[in-house]
């Protein structure tokens, strides 16, 4: 009775003029950003995160939330008219969505698009109201030990599963970990890698580093392409599916809906394994798998519906556990503690119209979605044919402005270009910007909870596996740690064999 009370107090606050207002912001961006290719979810998060400091903390999230799963179906409009996938989420809807397209059918595949967007949106938004709620009673019995050893297995998780070579996802959640621990010692008082400068010697801001990285770093990676050239859009004709193609489609967007919103919540998990995972499914379970990448219905409708679910359960762990899934939701940590609000198991009873507010923003953002997905179609395509040479540096006028708006200092700015030029580089060497960012962010929480946890065991480690959540939660650890050296002998032999 209290949960369902907390639901309608929910839609109370997200039904205030400005929170609504938020959230159409939210998801219109999103489908922009979702549009433009390079230029992601993450990337604008970082960009707008200074804007968040001048409203209430729950309209706040409901914008940067609907930027999120907004963009997953922006992508959709450039991957099926265009071949060019506006979002990493989007990339398989290419294979099948174009082919459609070429087919004079690419309606259709919006059309499905947007209802297994839908379909899957909503699913994981219940999943997420009933969920979440369980989790976070769970997490309440969480101390020092049990924060210390989610907060290691969280950044291994993410290192070891994203995309990318795993040593370099590995070097880069290190370099965030050392980064973390610059600034005065929280227990001793003592400055570390100060280099005797008072501007570092409370630590580095999260907002400059992520909007260095995200922001400048995708810009300067991305104008390397800017000479692209844009093909024609096709038509759109005949938006509504037929009963046919939904009856098609029904299936996959049921197993999509399952399927995102388990691999959602997982750490590294996400939108775009999601979405691979799904038409790896729907092919593999197909009567006849040659016709995917030549116009399978179930080839849109499955990565489609996975990836907003996906989208949408990546929520749990971040407003329940305090550990964010992935990149984006690392962010949203960040825009969290920016309005002084630290995301975990006390979140639904300390801040239940917050918690209840965001959840519930998705549905009415959903909706929107649906509604404005089609129409707006010609509008992102105009917007896509605006140069890189003109787009590039008003973003980056915009990031430098925000950045130096948050403390009015010169050297947040100079921060942003440093961690721009390191972004550019890691992109530009293979090395992804995810992991580093995560490891950053935990890396407060891990070191508190690790010497907190040490303080209790009189400096013992092995008090660790004196209590049940904090053991298991280390052995997943050297699981996950020693699976792949296991694994590559094995490799090796096969590969050889053959």
């Amino acid at each position: 009775m209290e949960s369902l009370q907390n639901v309608a107090a929910g839609f109370a606050v997200v039904l205030e003029p400005t929170n609504l207002l938020y959230c159409l912001v939210g998801v219109v961006i999103g489908m922009l950003i979702g549009v433009l290719p390079g230029l992601g979810p993450a990337a604008t998060i970082a960009i707008l995160l200074p804007l968040t400091y001048g409203v209430e903390p729950v309209t706040a999230i409901i914008m940067l939330a609907g930027i999120f799963y907004g963009a997953q179906y922006g992508g959709t409009i450039t991957s099926v008219l265009l071949r060019l996938p506006g979002e990493a989420s989007s990339v398989v809807t290419v294979l099948d969505g174009h082919a459609l397209a070429r087919q004079g059918r690419a309606g259709t595949a919006l059309g499905v698009a947007a209802v297994g967007s839908f379909v899957g949106g909503t699913v994981a938004i219940i999943g997420l109201t009933f969920l979440a709620p369980l989790v976070a009673g769970f997490a309440l019995d969480f101390g020092p030990p049990e924060y210390a050893a989610l907060a290691l297995l969280g950044i291994l998780l993410v290192s070891t599963i994203a995309s990318g070579a795993k040593v370099k996802a590995l070097i880069a959640a290190a370099i965030g970990l050392l980064l973390a621990t610059v600034g005065r010692d929280a227990f001793t008082g003592a400055e570390r890698f100060t280099f005797d400068s008072l501007s570092l010697a409370d630590g580095i801001d999260f907002v400059p580093v992520a909007m260095g990285l995200f922001g400048l770093g995708e810009i300067l990676y991305n104008l390397e392409d800017r000479h692209r050239a844009v093909q024609a859009p096709g038509k759109v004709a005949n938006v509504w599916p037929s009963r046919k193609d939904l009856r098609e489609s029904s299936g996959a967007v049921t197993r999509g809906s399952v399927l995102g919103f388990f691999l959602g919540i997982l750490p590294g998990g996400g939108a775009t394994i999601a979405s691979m995972a799904a038409y790896a499914a729907e092919k593999k379970r197909a009567k006849d798998p040659s016709r995917f990448g030549k116009g399978a219905i179930e080839g849109v409708a499955g990565p489609e519906t996975a990836n907003n679910a996906a989208a949408t359960s990546s929520f749990i762990p971040l407003l329940t556990l305090g550990i964010p899934a992935n990149a984006t939701m690392a962010l949203m940590f960040g825009a969290l503690l920016i309005q002084g609000i630290t995301p975990g198991p006390q979140l639904v009873t300390e801040h239940p119209e917050l918690f209840w507010g965001v959840v519930n923003s998705m549905y009415i953002g959903n909706v929107l979605l649906l509604i404005m997905s089609i129409p707006l179609v010609g509008v992102f395509v105009r917007i896509l044919r605006v140069r890189s040479a003109i787009l590039a540096p008003v973003t980056a006028l915009i990031t430098m402005i925000g950045a130096y708006t948050i403390n009015s200092s010169v050297f947040d700015v100079l921060l942003v270009v440093v961690f721009g030029a390191i972004g550019y580089l890691m992109k530009k060497f293979g090395f992804e910007p995810g992991p580093l960012v995560l490891a950053f962010v935990l890396g407060s929480l891990l070191e508190s909870s690790l010497r907190r946890s040490l303080l209790m065991f009189d400096g013992s480690a092995v008090g660790f596996f004196t209590r049940p959540i904090s053991a298991t939660l280390l052995v997943v650890f050297v699981v996950v740690a020693v699976l792949p050296l296991l694994r590559a002998p094995v490799k090796n032999r096969e590969e050889e064999s053959v």
